[in-house]
């Protein structure tokens, strides 16, 4: 895999060829240019590509990747590039397909309740597209306004209102994917179950590692009847997080429920200036309940009197759209806001089960006594998903790497309460050396086994979601995990 040596290779002839596919407009080479494509949302890691090429079709997809596999090339798809994990990350001499002019919305049948969409296309206006007749596209990351389908695609992203409605995942029917070799395959159908293997489900969230998805069809939902945002304030994040368990306990399933600690509600509050969170209050509550009027209606009381009966102090409700929009508005602005707290934040992503809530939470407050740097804590509290934006200034030397091992003992806590090192922003570049703490060697190697079938010459999307001894020094030493152990070899 990628033996060429790189100092060797002549891009001219490959730059010919894509400039014949895409014109020169189409192809990005100049050095000061291509600094726009340096890095994603992870702004830590930086590197540029040797060019970037701005397809619109499908086809001219495939015509570039059949270049890229023809020179063995490396490639790394990149959409609107707000990724927190590195997953858009260029390597050293790579090609960087950037899919921000396929932004057609292709066909919209309402009938059959699904959207056909290319890769460019921003979430938030599949919404915008069907909000008329009734209809919404229920996954919304945080930066929906700005991200696209092909990166939520390929990071199976989530949002608020995961809990009920599920990831990216559990919306997407049927995917037109060009492989790492060039071809053109459909994966799934339009109905939601499909015979055969589930190479829908394989492929969202493999992070561009086994093609890249052209063309995406949705799943659309009806607007609920009725909607209620209920905002409670606590003066303890113990006992937020006991009324999250109780509300689930008690068979309620909202369509989102989310949880800020003191220091994001008041950053929220200085940038957004709403008025609407309590800048007194130890941690927030939101909770989002919908469906039928009358279900709303008994919901609702039964969310409030859980939450005054684990000490509530206040709890108010918002019917209205546009009162439930400034709710959602501030959860939505907390790791923008989080940058008028500090130079730098380094945001992890980690999941654990809603049990342990109070304990990881008071575990983080230990990390971040003990290390010196502030962490302001956002997450999906209905799944467990953590948001821990830890506060740095990256001009000091050496704070980088200090506030990333802070960051991996937060991954390393969620694995060791029976979580997750991620819940909707990918592995990437980030994350990929904690993979051993959470996968035996064998779970690696299957994994490893399904994106070389995609994938043989490892030009899609390399040096991601798995660790390499060259970049991960945990990988390369052996790791002892269920008395089974990982050593760091060359597949990886």
């Amino acid at each position: 895999m990628l033996t060429q040596d790189k100092t060797q290779r002549n891009w001219k002839p490959i730059i010919k060829e894509f400039q014949a596919v895409l014109g020169k407009k189409g192809v990005i080479e100049r050095r000061e240019e291509l600094i726009t494509y340096e890095c994603d949302g992870l702004s830590s890691y930086r590197q540029r590509p040797n060019v970037a090429v701005l397809p619109r079709t499908t086809e001219q997809v495939a015509a570039v990747v059949k270049i890229c596999n023809k020179y063995s090339v490396p490639f790394i798809a990149r959409g609107s590039g707000t990724g927190l994990s590195g997953g858009a990350l260029p390597i050293e001499d790579c090609v960087l397909i950037v899919t921000s002019l396929m932004r057609q919305i292709l066909n919209i049948d309402l009938d059959n309740q699904r959207v056909i969409v290319q890769p460019g296309v921003i979430n938030n206006w599949v919404t915008q597209a069907v909000s008329g007749a009734g209809f919404y596209y229920a996954p919304d990351p945080s930066s929906q306004i700005i991200c696209s389908i092909g990166g939520n695609v390929a990071e199976n992203s989530g949002g608020v209102h995961c809990l009920k409605y599920g990831v990216t995942t559990n919306h997407i029917l049927e995917l037109k994917v060009v492989t790492p070799t060039g071809e053109i395959v459909n994966l799934g159908g339009q109905v939601p179950e499909t015979p055969g293997y589930d190479l829908t489900g394989v492929f969202v969230g493999s992070e561009g590692t086994l093609g890249i998805a052209t063309e995406i069809t949705l799943r659309i939902l009806k607007t609920p009847e009725s909607i209620c945002v209920l905002l409670a304030d606590f003066t303890s994040v113990e006992a937020a997080g006991a009324a999250v368990s109780d509300i689930i306990s008690a068979g309620i399933i909202p369509g989102g429920m989310e949880m800020m600690d003191n220091m994001s509600i008041n950053a929220v509050e200085d940038v957004t200036a709403l008025n609407v969170y309590p800048r007194d209050a130890v941690a927030i509550l939101l909770v989002e309940i919908d469906g039928l009027e009358v279900e709303v209606k008994v919901n609702k009381q039964r969310v409030i009197d859980i939450c005054k009966h684990n000490g509530a102090r206040n709890v108010t409700s918002a019917s209205d759209p546009e009162q439930r929009l400034k709710l959602w508005k501030g959860r939505k602005a907390a790791f923008a806001a989080a940058g008028h707290l500090s130079p730098d934040y380094y945001v992890q992503d980690g999941v654990i089960p809603r049990t342990q809530l109070p304990y990881v939470l008071k575990e983080i407050e230990s990390l971040s006594e003990k290390s010196g740097y502030k962490i302001a804590n956002v997450f999906h509290a209905g799944d467990g998903n953590l948001h821990p934006l830890i506060l740095y200034d990256n001009s000091v030397e050496g704070a980088l790497e200090k506030v990333e091992e802070v960051g991996g003992e937060i991954l390393k806590l969620c694995v060791k309460v029976g979580g997750s090192i991620s819940g909707e922003h990918g592995i990437g570049a980030d994350k990929r050396c904690y993979m051993p703490n959470m996968f035996t060697k064998a779970d690696l190697d299957t994994m490893q086994f399904v994106r070389e079938v995609f994938n043989p010459k490892g030009l899609a999307n390399p040096e991601k979601i798995f660790p390499t001894p060259r970049t991960c020094g945990e990988a390369a030493r052996t790791v002892t995990e269920n008395n089974q152990k990982f050593v760091g070899v060359d597949r990886y």
